[in-house]
């Protein structure tokens, strides 16, 4: 039986996917397009979607353990929804669900609420699943580029700093916990396992970090959330801008902690420290340079 691996083209389901075959695990690795996909020798590219019933009962065939990672999407609850039922149904009982942090407390921040849903539904459902729940995405950052070679740290994260983590970090994790629910006798008990990076992050504390590593000038932006969502809903859907800003909203007035205990249990499961952000920010602007 093998491990059905979803959003397996992304950042994260890609590592995930690559992590697993490094651990010789079986992997089907969902996509809309299988023949376009490339994935690593050994790797079977299913074909599916998650609203396409048919196509999620055919990509469940064969499968015993599920990462179910999907984007953020106007249907998001629905796709998840549907592909946990269809899972259940097919008998799987080893489950790992991509969440977010603070996934019940930003209850105004859409995919954030749409992700608690989801694991209100597997606490509902009795699923055997681990629930990972990991904060902002170091690598967004390194999409900025043209704007910090131009001196500006552009995300308005705001004042009170977020516990950005590496998504290689994330993806050892989820790797680790398919496994775990993969290899054992019978299915494990529910948990949640937050993810978070060793510092709290800030708009200027971030700004600085790039400043100090491209060895000159960058500021931080601000938090005009208005020419955020401008910029953005210029380049994606008006609905995607807004759910973001309210996301930087939220930011920006409660700033996201990591919870007791949440970075020992991380060095646990990892073996080593979490990554940090200035770590991140050094390979960054070193594979910059190297691409010149």
């Amino acid at each position: 039986m093998s491990i059905l691996v979803t959003g397996s083209t992304g950042t994260v389901g890609r590592q995930v996917v690559n992590g697993l075959v490094a651990r010789h695990a079986s992997v089907h690795a969902l996509t809309r397009n299988p023949d376009k996909a490339s994935f690593p020798e050994g790797v079977r590219a299913v074909a599916g979607e998650m609203t396409d019933v048919a196509s999620m009962r055919a990509a469940l065939k064969g499968v015993d353990t599920l990462f179910l990672l999907n984007a953020v999407a106007a249907d998001e609850v629905t796709q998840a929804l549907i592909t946990l039922t269809l899972a259940r149904e097919a008998g799987i009982q080893r489950i790992v669900y991509f969440s977010v942090q603070n996934s019940d407390a930003f209850t105004d921040v859409p995919h954030f609420t749409g992700k608690y849903a989801v694991e209100r539904a597997i606490e509902q459902l009795n699923l055997p699943a681990t629930v990972l729940r990991p904060s902002y995405f170091m690598q967004n950052d390194a999409m900025m580029k043209d704007a910090l070679q131009h001196g500006v740290y552009p995300m308005p994260l705001g004042d009170l700093g977020v516990p950005m983590v590496d998504t290689r970090d994330i993806a050892e994790i989820a790797v680790a916990a398919l496994l775990r629910r993969k290899q054992s006798a019978a299915p494990l008990p529910r948990e949640v396992i937050e993810l978070v990076g060793p510092d709290t992050i800030t708009g200027n504390a971030a700004a600085a970090i790039w400043s100090d590593v491209l060895a000159k000038p960058v500021a931080y932006g601000g938090n005009d959330l208005d020419a955020f969502e401008r910029n953005m809903a210029s380049r994606a859907p008006s609905w995607s801008a807004y759910d973001i800003r309210l996301m930087l909203a939220r930011f920006q007035s409660d700033g996201m902690r990591p919870a007791p205990g949440s970075l020992d249990i991380m060095t646990g499961l990892l073996g080593h420290a979490p990554r940090s952000y200035r770590e991140f920010v050094r390979e960054t602007a070193a594979s910059w340079d190297a691409a010149r």
